[in-house]
């Protein structure tokens, strides 16, 4: 099992701005693609953005533009930046990983709340 850390959510007005992180913590595992998924309430889990270790990133294409993920520097870790926020961006954010014999691992989540 990888444990995966997630901090960054919270509560915000419409039009501002979060950064989520994720890190995979005290894991030998390697981790080839690192992502964030979301579910909104009484809605299914949706993808949000993924990328590999080598930099591929992969978006939903209703988050394209005002979203953005990007790999730490230090190993095994991932941010998600929202821009532009919308009241139905609220969600739980999940953090998930993929290694490299494609075992998926998922963190707790974290609640980001906008605002109107």
């Amino acid at each position: 099992q990888v444990p995966l850390v997630e901090s960054g959510g919270g509560l915000v007005q419409a039009g501002e701005s979060l950064r989520l992180s994720c890190a995979a913590s005290g894991s030998a595992v390697s981790i080839h693609t690192m992502g964030w998924y979301r579910q909104a309430p009484g809605k299914q889990r949706e993808l949000v953005a993924t990328i590999t270790q080598g930099g591929t990133t992969n978006y939903a294409d209703s988050m394209k533009g005002r979203f953005a993920i990007s790999r730490g520097n230090a190993r095994n870790t991932v941010y998600l930046q929202l821009n532009s926020l919308k009241p139905e961006d609220t969600a739980v954010y999940y953090c998930t990983a993929r290694d490299y014999q494609a075992r998926n691992y998922w963190g707790q989540g974290t609640q980001v709340t906008v605002s109107s």
